[in-house]
């Protein structure tokens, strides 16, 4: 039997919001300070999916410089109406504190892959904005919204119709509903079907305890009443099943009829440990019931594995992909963070055949960072890049970075001890960086191939000149402080940690801001 296996996608890519236009699913996906931001997976069986567009690629529409790890873009909606794309979104700015600065926007395009108008501004009062396009002609904006007082936080969730034609929103603002007793209400999407509404929620918080609830009423601004089985998507009670933190969903009707919900899971690596692949994406098939859905497993524990509602290719077994430099255009798996990616900073063209950056910012910075990275989406993987890099100040590095945020990551860089070119391992664990002891040094004019194997929990750095026999460098290193659930547990106060785990290339400058690494190639080989 053909199936579709859990996550369908893998790695970071949270809060699904999910649209079919005729034959064609789409599924946008939150960035955070990843640029450009949002995700959208194209596929045609509900198996295969694949990454067409990132459609907030101008700074015009997406300005994140200075924003904290894990703010940024949060929680899309996509859907479609008379031929028009709608791609609402979050920009959040800040998250320290009371106050939480989320203003949200608006763009539109008439194919996923055009280029994306500039924003609309929508409101500031939450977060997690969705648009539903009543049959009746209507569009309505419905979100969660932020309340500050006496520590509240997740204050409900609000409703108003947005006007087409005038661009903004308008009349009533209605309060609809606080959300079931889970608490923590937020990322609603509205939904209609033999004259109800809808109103799924996403409720628990985005940890273990996550789960998707849902309400109907015969009217779109309530009373809403509650499923007789809520939540009806949740794995807070099976801490053994393979796939954890399940909610923050979206639902879609095939061309034959059926409903399926897709949603955001975790893969620990223990009972309720750590999740370095961060938040992914995974689907169930829905089945209605006296007018409310259910799973199709028959209760609120989603399968590892669901029919394929149509014939679909069978993927391959392992993923490696080179990639190599000799075009004028980056693989869209690569994501800079915060600023867009301009030569200011990153060339394909200064070298031909070679990626340059061009030192920057430490790694500590919110600004203007020289780094280029893709998503780690399996937990054995070996992932190399060739590095051709002449320092000439200790404040001058490059190389291979396994990246979090700005307080967490493993830094295999090149460098100079002021005499002689160095290789050499950082580890930044909850914003305290360690350098190891063990030092390598390599000769001058030489290309260095940077090496980080990965096996679950645990990371070897190594190098090599010849790219057959490598050296392994420094001690075995901790891929769980690469993950959200270190990241919110270690801190000394409480941050958003939301990202899952990336790999790449990066150069620092410190000194002047201008000396250059050229890296030749980055393979991503899955073991």
């Amino acid at each position: 039997m053909n199936t579709i296996q859990n996550p369908i996608l893998k790695g970071f890519n949270p809060d699904p919001s999910i649209c079919r236009v005729g034959d064609d699913y789409y599924i946008a996906t939150s960035t955070f300070e990843w640029f450009p931001g949002v995700q959208i997976h194209h596929s045609k069986d509900l198996k295969n999916w694949k990454v067409i567009a990132q459609p907030l690629n101008r700074t015009s529409q997406l300005d994140m410089k200075g924003v904290p790890d894990s703010c940024g873009v949060w929680a899309p909606c996509l859907s479609y109406k008379d031929g028009l794309f709608y791609l609402v979104y979050t920009n959040v700015k800040s998250f320290d504190g009371v106050w939480k600065d989320t203003p949200n926007y608006v763009v539109t395009a008439k194919e996923v892959t055009d280029d994306w108008s500039e924003p609309v501004y929508l409101n500031s009062s939450g977060f997690d904005g969705s648009f539903f396009h009543d049959s009746n002609g209507k569009t309505w904006y419905t979100s969660m919204q932020v309340d500050h007082r006496k520590g509240k936080f997740f204050g409900g969730i609000e409703l108003q119709e947005y006007s087409i034609k005038d661009q903004q929103l308008i009349g009533e603002s209605y309060f609809i509903t606080e959300g079931t007793t889970l608490g923590k209400t937020e990322g609603p999407h509205i939904y209609q079907k033999n004259g109800y509404y809808y109103l799924l929620l996403a409720e628990g918080g985005t940890e273990y305890g996550h789960a998707a609830t849902i309400l109907r009423s015969r009217k779109i601004t309530g009373p809403y009443e509650e499923h007789p089985q809520n939540p009806i998507l949740t794995c807070a009670s099976a801490p053994l099943h393979t796939i954890q933190k399940s909610g923050h969903a979206s639902l879609v009707e095939s061309q034959n009829g059926i409903w399926y919900i897709t949603f955001l899971v975790g893969r620990p690596l223990t009972k309720h440990g750590n999740c370095p692949l961060g938040r992914e994406t995974a689907i169930e098939e829905i089945v209605w019931i006296d007018d409310w859905p259910y799973l199709k497993s028959g209760s609120s524990l989603p399968r590892i594995e669901i029919p394929a509602p149509i014939p679909a290719e069978k993927l391959n077994g392992t993923q490696t992909k080179k990639y190599e430099f000799n075009s004028n255009k980056l693989s869209i798996d690569f994501q800079s963070l915060r600023i867009p990616m301009n030569e200011n900073w990153i060339s394909l063209k200064d070298k031909p055949g070679y990626l340059r950056l061009k030192g920057k910012e430490s790694l500590t910075s919110t600004h203007t960072q020289a780094l280029i990275a893709r998503r780690l989406q399996h937990f054995n993987v070996e992932v190399s890049t060739k590095v051709h890099f002449e320092p000439m100040k200790f404040q001058q590095l490059a190389g291979l970075v396994v990246y979090y945020n700005t307080g967490h990551y493993h830094y295999l860089n090149i460098s100079t001890n002021g005499e002689l070119k160095t290789i050499s391992v950082l580890t930044c664990d909850n914003y305290n960086i360690v350098e190891q002891e063990e030092i390598a040094i390599i000769k001058a004019e030489t290309p260095i191939i940077l090496k980080a194997s990965i096996h679950h929990e645990k990371l070897q750095f190594s190098y090599s000149s010849d790219d057959i026999d490598f050296i392994d460098i420094g001690n075995i290193l901790d891929m769980n402080i690469v993950s959200d659930d270190y990241v919110r547990d270690g801190s000394e106060r409480y941050r958003p940690a939301f990202t899952g785990c990336f790999i790449g290339m990066c150069c620092q400058d410190l000194a002047t801001s201008s000396l250059h690494a050229d890296f030749e190639w980055f393979n991503y080989k899955e073991l």
